[in-house]
């Protein structure tokens, strides 16, 4: 199939913008990519992610961009076709929710940091209450993670796409930092061990 994500997401004014910039022919022609499917790249990069960003729309026009977090891997994969996720509480305001009983249509962002790597889905969403699917339930709740679940979330894909690294500051989590750091300090505790007994080898020859 050809390049679906760019189908998707190039409008008319798009393609004006990009006339604008002369931009327009970059994206003519065959720009063939798979997207309609998550290949294992994919499947491993959504696993390992502890948040995303995902953008919706209300009944108004307005767009709307939310923050959904978890312990990593909480954003699961049904199928190759297919992403669910608990929905833990937040602060009660339920634009999204609301959002997506108007417009099933939803855009999330993935991003690594550390990688300076994003993937873009487009998606279609749908609400579900937590005894709807047991099976689906038992896949994305994690009974080890303090929060309410209050709905679950099953996302159908339309198309993907990668983006490139530009403007990504690299960023590391406190479990990364620590792992980092880790062999560091155990080096320093050890010279510091090493320190302490020449030291009093050093004293014991001075007496």
């Amino acid at each position: 199939m050809p390049y679906h994500f760019l189908e998707v997401a190039i409008t008319p004014n798009v393609r004006l913008a990009q006339a604008e910039m002369g931009a327009d022919q970059i994206w003519l022609g065959d720009h063939h990519r798979e997207s309609d499917r998550f290949t294992e790249n994919e499947l491993a990069f959504i696993a390992a992610r502890d948040s995303f960003y995902i953008a919706s729309v209300s009944e108004t026009g307005w767009p709307y961009v939310q923050h959904r977090g978890g312990p990593r891997g909480f954003l699961k994969a049904v199928d190759r076709k297919t992403l669910a996720f608990a929905d833990y509480r937040g602060n009660r305001q339920y634009i999204s929710t609301g959002n997506f009983a108007a417009n099933d249509r939803a855009c999330l962002f993935l991003v690594d940091y550390q990688r300076r790597a994003r993937l873009k889905i487009y998606m279609y969403v749908e609400k579900l209450k937590l005894d709807a699917d047991p099976a689906l339930t038992n896949l994305v709740f994690d009974a080890g993670y303090r929060a309410k679940a209050e709905r679950i979330f099953r996302l159908k894909l339309e198309a993907f796409d990668w983006n490139c690294p530009q403007h990504i500051t690299p960023r590391y989590t406190e479990q990364e930092v620590e792992t980092a750091v880790t062999p560091l300090r155990e080096r320093l505790a050890q010279l510091e061990a090493e320190n302490a007994e020449l030291r009093a080898r050093l004293t014991k020859l001075g007496e």
